[in-house]
């Protein structure tokens, strides 16, 4: 223990684990932003389905259409 500071501590570990999910949150965020950028998915329209949410309303997207999307077909 170095002044106070101890490598292995709590405080230490609390500090590493903060760091660590700061930096994946921070990831997430550019995922997101790069995904909608990149026209792979289009936030806005889930942004609809609060407002949209009845069983007969129309759906946002088919599921074949989404697995084309992610294999990079169009």
């Amino acid at each position: 223990m170095v002044d106070g500071f101890n490598l292995l501590g709590r405080e230490s570990i609390y500090i590493a684990v903060t760091v660590l999910l700061v930096i994946f949150l921070y990831a997430y965020i550019v995922y997101l932003y790069r995904a909608q950028r990149k026209g792979l998915v289009d936030y806005e329209k889930y942004s609809n389905l609060v407002l949209n949410d009845d069983i007969n309303d129309e759906l946002l997207e088919s599921r074949t259409n989404r697995k084309d999307k992610k294999r990079g077909e169009k």
